[in-house]
C-alpha cells in the first residue's frame, strides 16, 4: 500500500513532527518593496573546501555556499518542520518505508540548459553512493538499494531495508539534483565547483581558496518552493562569500560596513551587534544539542553511576550564563526544541550536586585525599576530547570541569584538529566527547549512537537500539513520532548523552540587507529574497 504525499495533506499529516519548532528567523522586513540589483558581501568563517554538494567540505560555511547552487526534491519549512515539493511535485511511500516515488517538474533547467529528468536525480544519488566514503550523503541514504528512472519526470528511489528519514533528506543540500553532466568529472576532482552542474537560482563566477567565493544569479530561475516569499529569480546580482577567519574581524567588517552580511557572529559580540543597531539572524539549530556523549567501552563511560553523577553536577544555566547569551537556549532534551520530533524532557533534567556525590558513594566510590573518588585504586578521571569548532567550546568545557571537580570528579581535556578528534573516536581514546550534531530529523540519533552507524560511542544498549532502528521503519510521521521521543527518554534515563545547552545560529547583517533566511537545519536558505535597499 502506498501512502501519498500531497500538499496540503502533507503538511497536516507532519504536523505533530513540527509542533515545537520555532518561527523561521529572517533579516527585518521593510515597508518598500524589494529592489532588483546590487552584490551582497557575505564573509563566513571558512574556506568552503568542497563546492560539491555531497563532498566534505568545512560545514555550515560550506552548505551556506552550496545551498546557492543546487535545488534538491523537497522543502523543509523552518516554521514547522514540515516537508513541502520543490523540484518534485509531489511524493508517495509503501507502507515499510522501503520505497519512494517522486513526480518531477517539468519546467526545471540546470544551468548548462539541459532540463531535470528522473535520470538525474537517479544518477545523483548513484554517484554519492559509488563515491564511498568521500561523500557525505552515506549517513542519509542508510540501505540504498537503487533509483529507477520509471519515466522521464517519475523517479523511485528503493532501499534494502526501510529508511522512514528520507524524505527529509531529500529536502537536504548534501542530496541537491545535479546536471548530467557534473558526473563526467571524477567526484575527487569537483571541489573547486567548476565542473558542478545545478538548478540553483546562482552559478559559480569563480572560486579562490581562503579568500572568496562569487556567485551569479540565474536570471531564469523560476522553480523556488511555494513556502518562500520570492520563488523566481533573486532580487540580488550576485553574492560573494569571503573568507574570514576570526570572529572578531567578521563583526568588525560588519560593524564598519565593509560586508553586508557576517556569519558565525561570536556570541560575545551579540551585545554590540544590537548596540550598533545592526540586524541579527537568530535560530537554534536543530538536531543534538551540545553535550557529552559517554565512550561506552571505556570503564568509566560504562558506569552508569558516573554518568549520572556528571549529568546531576553540571548546572547548565550557569554554563550558558557565562559561556554564552540569552539567545541560546539550556538543554531540554538530547534534541533541540526546533528539531521536529523533540520532546520538552526539562524535568527530568536536573542539577543537584549533593545528590552526585551520593549516586557515586552508593556505587562504591570513596574520595580520596585530593578530593576526587576513586575505586579499586583508580581515580575518577573523565578523559573528555573535544574541537573549536564553536568558540565558546572551551569557556564551557572549563565550567564543566570545575563543577564535576567540585563534587568529585576530575576532568582532562583533551582537543585537536578534526582527524585528530575523529582518529580519537575511532580508536575510542576517550571517556566522554563534547559536542554537537545538527539535522532536522530525529534520525540523527540513530547517526550518531546505533551500533549499526558510525559507532564512535559504543553504545551496549539493545532498547536503545531497537527504538533507533525502529523509528526508520515506521512511514507514518506521528507514529515514527512518538518512536523518537522513547528514543529521547532513553538516552536521557541511561545518562549516554548529558545534555547542556542549543546550537544557536547568529548572523549579523546590516540594516539595508533584507529576506535573509535561515532554513529548517538553521543554516542560510537560498538568497533568493535577499535584497539591498540602497
Amino acid at each position: 500500500m502506498l501512502a501519498a504525499f500531497a500538499v496540503p495533506a502533507l503538511a497536516l499529516a507532519l504536523a505533530a513532527c513540527g509542533s515545537q519548532a520555532a518561527d523561521p528567523a529572517t533579516t527585518p522586513s521593510s515597508s518598500g518593496e524589494p529592489v532588483a540589483g546590487g552584490e551582497l558581501t557575505f564573509a563566513i568563517g571558512n574556506d568552503p573546501i568542497s563546492l560539491n554538494p555531497s563532498g566534505t567540505g568545512s560545514g555550515n560555511d560550506t552548505w551556506y555556499v552550496t545551498r546557492q547552487l543546487v535545488d534538491s526534491l523537497l522543502w523543509q519549512d523552518p516554521a514547522d518542520g514540515t516537508l513541502h515539493p520543490w523540484l518534485a511535485t509531489g511524493w508517495t511511500a509503501n507502507a515499510d518505508a522501503t520505497s519512494f516515488t517522486f513526480t518531477l517538474r517539468d519546467d526545471v533547467t540546470f544551468s548548462d540548459g539541459t532540463p531535470l529528468t528522473a535520470q538525474s536525480v537517479k544518477s545523483t544519488f548513484d554517484d554519492a553512493i559509488a563515491a564511498g566514503a568521500l561523500s557525505q550523503a552515506a549517513p542519509l541514504l542508510a540501505g540504498y538499494d537503487q533509483s529507477v528512472a520509471v519515466d522521464e519526470h517519475t523517479v523511485e528511489v528503493r532501499f534494502s531495508r526501510p529508511n522512514a528519514a528520507f524524505p527529509q533528506a531529500a529536502s537536504s543540500v548534501t542530496l541537491g539534483i545535479l546536471g548530467e553532466a557534473t558526473f563526467a568529472v571524477p567526484f575527487a576532482d569537483r571541489a573547486s565547483g567548476e565542473a558542478v552542474v545545478a538548478s540553483g537560482p546562482f552559478v559559480l563566477d569563480h572560486y579562490a581558496k581562503d579568500v572568496e567565493t562569487v556567485l551569479t544569479a540565474r536570471e531564469d530561475y523560476a522553480w523556488g518552493p511555494d513556502g518562500r516569499e520570492n520563488t523566481g529569480a533573486a532580487h540580488l546580482e550576485g553574492v560573494t562569500f569571503q573568507v574570514l577567519p576570526e570572529a572578531g574581524v567578521r563583526t568588525g567588517s560588519l560593524t564598519s560596513e565593509q560586508v553586508d552580511v557576517a556569519g558565525g557572529i561570536a556570541p560575545s559580540d551579540v551585545p554590540g551587534v544590537r548596540d550598533a543597531g545592526l540586524g541579527l539572524v537568530t535560530r537554534a539549530n536543530p538536531g543534538i544539542v551540545f553535550g557529552l556523549s559517554f565512550n561506552g567501552a571505556s570503564t568509566l563511560g560504562a558506569d552508569p553511576a558516573v554518568r549520572e553523577a556528571v549529568s546531576l553536577a553540571i548546572d547548565r544555566d550557569v554554563v550558558r550564563d557565562t559561556a554564552l547569551t540569552e539567545d541560546f537556549a539550556v538543554a531540554t532534551s538530547v534534541l533541540s526544541h526546533t528539531t521536529p520530533g523533540a520532546v520538552d524532557l526539562s524535568e527530568d533534567i536536573t542539577t543537584d550536586a549533593d545528590a552526585a556525590v551520593e549516586v557515586l558513594e552508593d556505587a562504591g566510590w570513596a574520595r580520596e585525599g585530593d578530593g576526587l573518588f576513586a575505586k579499586d585504586g583508580a581515580p575518577l578521571e573523565l578523559e573528555v576530547v573535544w574541537i573549536s569548532n564553536f568558540g565558546p567550546n572551551q569557556t564551557s568545557l572549563e565550567l564543566i570541569q570545575q563543577q564535576l571537580k567540585d563534587v568529585g570528579i576530575g576532568v582532562n581535556l583533551w582537543s585537536g584538529t578534526v582527524p585528530e578528534f575523529t582518529e580519537r573516536l575511532k580508536a575510542g581514546q576517550f571517556d566522554a566527547a563534547w559536542g554537537n550534531l545538527s539535522r532536522a530529523d530525529g534520525d540523527v540519533l540513530r547517526t550518531q549512537y546505533s551500533s549499526a552507524a558510525t559507532n564512535y560511542y559504543r553504545v551496549d544498549d539493545p532498547e536503545l537500539e531497537a527504538l533507533l532502528q525502529e523509528q526508520l521503519t515506521v512511514a507514518d510521521p506521528a507514529a515514527r513520532t512518538e518512536v523518537v521521543a522513547q528514543v529521547q527518554e532513553r538516552l536521557l534515563a541511561t545518562h549516554a548523552q548529558v545534555p547542556v545547552h542549543e546550537l544557536t545560529t547568529v548572523v549579523g547583517t546590516l540594516t539595508d540587507v533584507h529576506g535573509v533566511e535561515l532554513g529548517a537545519d538553521s543554516r542560510l536558505d537560498q538568497l533568493t529574497s535577499a535584497w539591498l535597499d540602497r
